[in-house]
């Protein structure tokens, strides 16, 4: 018996660490051209995304730009903006 051990102690889970997102300053938001959406009732990123980059995947990127991490972070009438062309903020992304 380890005379070291704790009785009834837990480990610590192992979590993946969370990332730490930069937002663009104004400087690099003025690099990206935008078009503005007024938000529906049936909006989400990921349709955003699809209707606008052809991949839902890129859910994320409408989400950062913004600075809104998810949708209820948004109310019906909200202006936000979809960053394109989406390589142009990839590449933007990156350099953080």
């Amino acid at each position: 018996v380890n005379s070291n051990a704790s009785i009834g102690r837990t480990q610590r889970p192992n979590y993946h660490p969370t990332p730490v997102l930069h937002h663009p300053t104004k400087r690099q938001r003025a690099m990206i051209r935008k078009v503005a959406h007024i938000w529906k009732e049936t909006d989400s990123y990921w349709k955003l995304s699809s209707a606008f980059y052809g991949d839902a995947s890129y859910w994320w990127v409408i989400a950062w730009y913004n600075q809104a991490p998810t949708e209820s972070h948004l109310i019906i009438g909200d202006i936000i903006y979809i960053p394109k062309p989406l390589e142009v903020v990839m590449e933007l992304y990156e350099n953080f």
